[in-house]
């Protein structure tokens, strides 16, 4: 992982782009993290959204938290239900 004092970041921003294909690049201000540069692999604009929202988010820990606590239904039971086991 490499760090990039914000203040001296003075590459481009395809240049950084370039080097993060290797490993994420972090941002950081006073030696504390503010942002990071990732490669994005097997995803698309909206995932890679998605991965960051807080709201997405909490929905999905209070959907696994729901199922955790009352129990769910699992995917190979959806499949069965659904007749798409055969």
């Amino acid at each position: 992982m490499k760090k990039v004092e914000m203040s001296k970041a003075s590459a481009s921003l395809a240049e950084y782009t370039r080097q993060a294909r290797k490993g994420p690049i972090v941002v950081v201000r006073k030696g504390k993290p503010v942002a990071a540069l990732v490669p994005i692999r097997n995803a698309d604009a909206e995932t890679a959204s998605l991965s960051t929202n807080p709201h997405f988010l909490a929905i999905i820990e209070r959907s696994r938290s729901r199922r955790r606590k009352h129990g769910g239904v699992s995917s190979k039971e959806i499949r069965k239900r659904l007749r798409l086991d055969r």
